[in-house]
């Protein structure tokens, strides 16, 4: 019998489930748009990091080029061709740099001749206050109980026969040999490049300097032409005005922030020549070179000079007015001179200054610290006129991140009155009340009416940020900064037509009481006796028992108005019932998607006026007690 071949393993897969495809879901549009910023974002850092030896010159050359931007458009301007322009500029920063550079020269080689003595007379200080804090601290330890017994049994230790034994025959032993190894006889190519290796590096690094701003001033319209291609040419013209805006800001900074620490360091120098310390070029220089480190680069300043005022005076009091000069010079610069030179701010956040200098210090070292505040600088005026950079303005710059309605409506969903109140003092000191109250008020209000008819903010919440926001317009009563009359033309106008009582009367909306609570408000600064009455008073049941009889307008207010507003008609019917002489100013803000900015739509829901905001609230209220109502729909300004 011939034995068949066995095909059970060929027909397996016949009763064996299939494998069922895994299928991941697909990353969405913002995640790897997320990714690929991020990736991105490491690879720069990255290339920062490995290629700072080319890239440091030529952000040095960069910042020369903003510097001497000025100069080259002043000789333009004169009548000289480019090419000359730019050489002559160059030429007169080289000539700048090499004065400055033999006069330092000159001073550290005779303050290095007197290190010596200096040396010693730091010892001799240092020796004298190790003593005084030697003996004072004796004295304080003399009082401590148990002093006495323990300086009484206090004296030589004896010394062990051994040990004394062992002195002796080291004594005799002889005194070992000194070998000294001679070094190897040095040629004079070793001596010439251990001496011209610290010199090249600097020279090399200020050639490419000096190349590269030659160029990038020469053929800064082509640069700026491939920049603007780079960020974006979809409005050529825009674009071209921003860039050339940024150029001209960052020129007119650095050459502020130059004059500024030149002079802060020229002033620094001549003190320190008054008051005596050797070599006060060398301190100024390096003064006004360090106060383009933020916050720490003075005080890093001062520590040399004021160490070499205690090694040359036998005293304290050259320290003291050492320290005097920099604490003097330093916050008449930074409080008086640059705010009335450039404003009070670079517009850079302080954490952004701090996190700067830390991360070009890291990447670049001591030079990447100087060069923090103009890189980070740069990149935020970058980011405000380039739509792609705009992340760089929202994350260094000092504007704030969020719209005052954003901030607003962050702050009230957070419960925190008080820092609703900081907002608007701040608002409030450029801008009037009820201009504050109808941009970011009340568009605030309309964003949280929107979300609770959405069903977002429950009703115990919404009662809560009511009650919130009508503590901050009752405490804006009070504060200065709203004292100031309100835009001309509502307060401060003449009120001898005015007659009546307005009566504010809430919409049913959660966040209407706050609404009226503002117009009554407003309504009061410009002179008019005003009530406010709550949407429940209004109800059918309660309007009987309301008395309206000083009431000549009425004015409504509904932040949330959707669908069909039938109530709103039969409100006013009522209204009109209960008080058939009373004009009736509605406001409702949301205007645009209310459905009624149709004449005919109007005059169906039987109002005297429509208004969208605050002001035209409280103008329109002003007009009706000053005139009889027509009984015609009249339209909001």
């Amino acid at each position: 019998m011939n034995a068949h071949p066995d095909n059970s393993d060929e027909f397996a897969h016949l009763d064996s489930p299939s494998p069922v495809p895994v299928q991941l879901p697909p990353a969405s549009a913002p995640e790897v748009r997320s990714l690929v910023a991020l990736a991105v974002g490491a690879i720069v850092i990255a290339a920062l990091y490995v290629a700072q030896d080319v890239l440091i010159p030529i952000t040095l050359a960069v910042i020369l080029s903003f510097v001497l931007s000025p100069l080259v458009n002043l000789l333009g301007r004169l009548g000289l061709w480019r090419a000359p322009a730019v050489l002559v500029s160059v030429l007169v920063a080289l000539g700048a740099i090499a004065l400055v550079g033999m006069l330092i020269g000159n001073q550290a080689a005779s303050l290095a001749v007197e290190a010596p003595r200096y040396a010693e007379t730091i010892q001799r200080k240092v020796q004298g206050v190790q003593e005084y804090a030697a003996v004072h601290f004796a004295s304080v330890a003399s009082l401590l109980p148990g002093s006495a017994r323990e300086g009484r049994s206090s004296g030589p230790a004896p010394v062990p026969p051994r040990a004394a034994a062992g002195n002796s025959r080291a004594a005799a032993e002889p005194a070992p040999l000194l070998v000294e190894i001679a070094r190897p006889h040095s040629s004079p190519f070793v001596i010439a490049r251990t001496v011209l290796t610290p010199v090249l590096g600097p020279l090399e690094t200020m050639v490419i300097v000096v190349v590269v701003a030659i160029f990038i001033l020469l053929q800064k319209e082509e640069l700026r032409d491939r920049f603007i291609r780079l960020v974006g040419s979809s409005d050529l013209n825009r674009t071209m005005l921003a860039i050339d805006d940024a150029a001209r800001r960052l020129s007119r900074y650095f050459v502020s922030q130059l004059a500024v620490n030149a002079t802060f360091g020229l002033v620094i120098g001549l003190g320190l020549w008054a008051i005596g310390v050797p070599s006060p070029a060398v301190w100024g220089v390096l003064s006004g070179i360090l106060r383009f480190v933020p916050y720490v680069g003075p005080v890093l300043a001062a520590f040399a000079p004021i160490g070499l005022a205690a090694a040359i005076d036998p005293g304290w009091s050259k320290v003291v007015y050492v320290a005097l000069l920099y604490v003097v010079v330093e916050p008449l610069t930074g409080y008086v001179v640059e705010p009335l030179l450039y404003g009070h701010s670079t517009g850079l956040s302080p954490i952004s200054v701090i996190v700067a200098a830390v991360f070009w210090t890291w990447m670049w070292g001591p030079i990447g610290l100087i060069l923090s505040t103009p890189l980070t600088l740069c990149l935020v005026v970058i980011g405000r006129h380039a739509k792609p950079l705009e992340f760089f303005d929202v994350l260094l710059g000092d504007r704030p991140a969020l719209p005052a309605v954003d901030r607003f409506y962050q702050r009230i969903l957070a419960d925190d009155p008080d820092e609703i109140l900081d907002q608007a003092e701040t608002l409030l000191a450029s801008q009037p009340l009820e201009q504050y109250y109808d941009e970011v008020v009340l568009q605030g209000l309309k964003r949280a009416a929107e979300d609770q008819a959405r069903g977002t903010i429950p009703p115990g919440r919404a009662a809560q940020m009511t009650h919130s926001m009508l503590e901050v317009i009752g405490e804006l009563e009070k504060t200065p900064a709203a004292q100031h009359d309100v835009t001309p033309g509502i307060t401060g106008g003449p009120t001898a037509g005015v007659r009546g009582l307005a009566a504010c009367i809430s919409g049913r909306g959660p966040f209407d009481d706050a609404v009226s609570a503002m117009l009554d408000q407003l309504l009061r600064r410009s002179g008019v006796a005003t009530r406010v009455i709550p949407y429940r008073s209004v109800s059918r049941d309660a309007l009987a028992a309301l008395d309206l009889s000083n009431v000549s307008v009425i004015a409504l207010s509904y932040l949330e108005l959707s669908g069909s507003p039938a109530h709103l008609r039969y409100l006013i019917a009522r209204l009109r019932q209960r008080a058939p002489g009373v004009s009736i100013v509605l406001g409702l803000w949301p205007s645009a998607e209310s459905g009624l900015g149709d004449p005919a739509a109007q005059k169906m829901v039987g109002a005297d006026r429509y208004v969208a905001s605050l002001r035209e609230a409280v103008e329109a209220t002003r007009a009706a007690l000053g005139q009889q109502p027509t009984g015609r729909v009249a339209r909001g300004a």
